[in-house]
């Protein structure tokens, strides 16, 4: 394949390392911390995970390690949506391996969890890693969303791992996918299989973070080219003078892509979601707010202007939570299936007004039809 000066530059392009790493990992010695412990609910978590739960902190301090080394075999899956850097991870995982002994293996499991379960893998190579390297995208061995939960699929694991001698697996991927690895890692532990399950934090929401993890990879990255894009089209209405933009950005639940965006744009509007949960504020609060700002705007001559609004912002409002609520119950069981048999939306709407209170109706009524339809 003939590559592009750019290309090449692209592949070799030497990320920057932490001053703990960049000499290996005969310089490198653990320290062991307090316990660890979670935020709330300390007991239900200690009660749900009792072999893993208030495992000492560990940190790596510079020194000389004295630990004898063994051969590693490691298993690498990516989890759950991409995000930029998730090749550089696997890539960074492999040098690493490698660099300390050269009979270390990595294997991938392909397609996500469900390659775990499936046994569906390659060994990496060098050849193979360094098409990779400064790569975007999943597709080195792609991704998948299947959920591990379940005690059988837990000992379809455990074989596997058996099977090729895994000595770890590291799970790259969001907070659900932390939660299956703490999960898998609980479940190894109970059974002594001497497997350690590591997370890698992942994911361009922002929203899996604490005073260890200052930010997950990928957020960077995906705001700067959110913002890029934000930035062309605040130009773009600064120049025509006759449009107002309203632009959805991802972050799931959270509010953090809008905010940072914001931070880096200075839009007109941003909405937070975790603001109108503070202020509890109403969806016609929500829409009057926006209004006012649209009209103020008018009438100082600039019938213009850019908004963002995050894509969770909805599940903040207190009533639409309500109205969420009411449809599931709503729709619980078999009512799904007779509410889906009804010939026309007529009908369906008269579904809805009898099995919702009078508040949660008001709400829905507010509704553009085709918004409420999907909520359906």
């Amino acid at each position: 394949m003939n590559l592009s000066p750019l290309q090449k530059a692209r592949y070799e392009y030497q990320p920057k390392l932490p001053g703990m790493l960049r000499n290996g990992i005969a310089d490198i010695c653990v320290k062991e911390g307090e316990a660890t412990q979670s935020v709330a609910d300390q007991d239900k978590i200690k009660a749900l995970f009792p072999n893993t739960y208030g495992k000492k902190e560990i940190t790596f301090v510079k020194g000389a390690n004295t630990s004898k080394a063994k051969k590693q075999v490691v298993g690498v899956i990516l989890s759950g949506g991409q995000a930029p850097g998730g090749h550089n991870v696997v890539c960074g995982l492999y040098d690493a391996l490698k660099a300390t002994d050269k009979n270390n293996v990595l294997l991938g499991f392909k397609g996500g969890p469900s390659g775990l379960l499936e046994d569906s893998y390659i060994e990496f190579t060098d050849d193979f890693i360094n098409q990779y390297r400064n790569t975007g995208g999943f597709d080195i061995i792609g991704s998948g969303r299947t959920k591990l939960e379940t005690k059988e699929q837990f000992a379809v694991v455990e074989e596997v791992a058996k099977k090729h001698g895994l000595t770890a697996i590291v799970i790259i991927g969001g907070d659900d996918s932390n939660t299956n690895a703490a999960v898998l890692a609980e479940y190894m532990a109970a059974k002594n299989t001497g497997v350690q399950v590591i997370g890698c934090p992942k994911t361009i929401d922002g929203d899996l973070k604490n005073e260890d993890i200052e930010a997950s990879f990928g957020f960077d990255t995906a705001t700067k080219t959110y913002s890029e894009l934000i930035g062309n089209i605040e130009r773009d209405a600064n120049s025509a003078k006759k449009y107002w933009h309203f632009i959805k950005v991802m972050g799931r639940s959270a509010s953090h892509v809008a905010l940072e965006c914001a931070l880096e744009t200075q839009p007109n509007i941003c909405l937070i979601g975790e603001e109108v949960a503070a202020k509890k504020m109403s969806l016609a609060q929500i829409t009057n707010y926006i209004a006012d700002a649209v009209e103020t705007r008018g009438n100082n001559g600039e019938n213009f202007g850019v908004a963002i609004i995050p894509e969770g912002i909805v599940e903040f409002v207190p009533e639409f939570s309500t109205l969420i609520k009411e449809i599931n119950e709503l729709l619980a069981g078999s009512k799904t299936d007779e509410f889906n048999a009804l010939p026309d939306w007529a009908a369906k709407y008269a579904f809805i007004k009898n099995g919702l209170t009078a508040e949660s109706l008001k709400v829905f009524d507010i509704l553009p039809e085709e918004i409420g339809k999907q909520l359906f």
